[in-house]
């Protein structure tokens, strides 16, 4: 899959890279290498995913930094970003499948992925309700290991953690029954995020659900920490970027997301 990155430009840049740079541009790869993320508009959206549509993109979920309101309510505006993405991606990429992040946290200002109570806690029946007026897309409310992507985002919490959304990392049984619930409940796929620290649950998610499609996020710190060992000399980026794939498809993913898509659509086809 595949994410569609901010621009941080460096001093001294030029002002014409700066406004009509994408991820496609050598000036913009270098940005990525330094700062992790890039930002494109939404008239550099198709340009920017042409070509690796040809060569293989088979889907994207997109993310965009939207305007701050309490109650999220641009995640669903008709003029916002994602809203007119999604259109304009169907037509040039009738056949590319498109998930969506119904997370509130990128729409609140306070970061949070919900409605809050006065007191600052999750008020849970209004928030689950704006979710699904948003939703039939790709929930994302169980958040860690998410700093490159919540400053690209601007959603990280203004006060707090989101600590108390997730599930422990030590509590493997606790994740354990809630793919079982989930399934219950009747989820059409089990996701698994962040991916690399939590091969056993990819794993346990294919024993308990063989029969249903198990998705792995490799999750914007997991990238930005391979780039930087790479960047420090510890190993070459090409051969750990594509062992920590095989790792997480080995632990039983059907499907992942990841950053580092562009650069796989590349080395995949060399």
């Amino acid at each position: 899959m595949s994410n569609i990155p901010p621009t941080v430009p460096l001093p001294g840049s030029d002002i014409s890279s700066i406004l009509h740079g994408g991820y496609h541009h050598p000036t913009s790869r270098l940005w990525q290498a330094e700062r992790m993320r890039s930002k494109d508009c939404l008239n550099k959206l198709v340009p920017f995913l042409k070509p690796l549509y040809k060569n293989g993109l088979a889907s994207v979920i997109p993310l965009a930094p939207e305007a701050k309101h309490p109650y999220g309510t641009s995640a669903n505006d008709p003029v916002g970003p994602i809203m007119q993405a999604i259109p304009l991606l169907k037509k040039h990429f009738p056949n590319l499948f498109i998930a969506c992040d119904v997370c509130l946290c990128e729409y609140t200002y306070h970061g949070h992925c919900g409605i809050l109570h006065k007191d600052g806690t999750i008020n849970n029946p209004p928030s689950v309700k704006r979710i699904a007026e948003v939703a039939c897309n790709s929930p994302s409310k169980v958040l860690t290991v998410q700093g490159p992507f919540r400053n690209a985002a601007g959603s990280a919490p203004a006060f707090g953690d989101r600590k108390h959304y997730q599930l422990p990392p030590a509590g493997r049984g606790l994740a354990r029954r809630a793919i079982t619930r989930d399934l219950a409940e009747g989820a059409d796929c089990i996701l698994v995020k962040p991916a690399t620290a939590y091969l056993d649950i990819i794993r346990d998610a294919k024993v308990i659900a063989p029969d249903v499609p198990i998705s792995a996020y490799q999750v914007s710190a997991e990238f930005a920490m391979i780039h930087a060992a790479a960047k420090a000399g510890v190993f070459d980026l090409k051969r750990v970027g594509k062992e920590s794939l095989d790792s997480i498809l080995r632990a039983g993913a059907n499907m992942i997301l990841t950053y580092f898509t562009p650069d796989f659509l590349d080395w995949l086809s060399e």
